[in-house]
Order: structure tokens, then sequence, then C-alpha cells
């Protein structure tokens, strides 16, 4: 079954590159613009954050007078808020996909 939709038949609000200058499409796409290319960077750097969260616990139970408490409490949030927001997106993604596999053709 082939549901691809055409540049003509798709509405004009949603066509690629209507009203955007080829210039501008190319260099979004050469920045690296796609979507899975996004999703691996922001799960690179909640991993990079929870790997600096637990470094500075263990640095703190090594009682090291250079870390604070403080410094490793803040450190603690923005991992658990990046895994949180993290965990919200692959819900939503799932969700998506089994909407999108419950549809009816």
């Amino acid at each position: 079954m082939d549901l691809k939709l055409t540049p003509v038949s798709m509405p004009t609000a949603i066509r690629p590159g209507a009203g955007v200058r080829p210039a501008a499409s190319a260099s979004a796409e050469g920045v690296g613009g796609s979507f899975s290319g996004a999703l691996k960077g922001a799960l690179q750097s909640v991993s990079a954050t929870q790997n600096e969260s637990t470094r500075l616990q263990r640095e703190v139970q090594m009682e090291n007078p250079k870390v604070s408490l403080e410094e490793t409490m803040v450190a603690i949030q923005k991992a658990q808020i990046g895994f949180q927001a993290t965990l919200h997106v692959r819900n939503r993604m799932v969700q998506a996909y089994t909407d999108i596999m419950n549809m009816q053709v």
C-alpha cells in the first residue's frame, strides 16, 4: 500500500518548500534539521546531565571539599527535569504511533 502524498495532492499550507526560499531550506537541512538528529542530540544532552549528576553525587559522598552540596542538588534537579521531559516526549510519540496504527484506511 503506497500512502505517499505528492506535492500536487498536498494542501498548499503544508507543502514542503511552499513560501520558503530554496536557499533557506537547504541551509536548514545542512545544519542537521532532521527530527532524528534533534532527538538524538536531546537524548545525549539528558544522558550527559545525568552522568554529571552521578559524578557530583559520588564526589559529595567521598567528602570532596571542592564540590558543594548545593551544586550537587541543582545538578540532580536538572537531571530529573530532563528525564521527565524525555519521558513525556516518549509517551507522546508512543501515543501518536498508536493513534496512527488504529486509524482506519
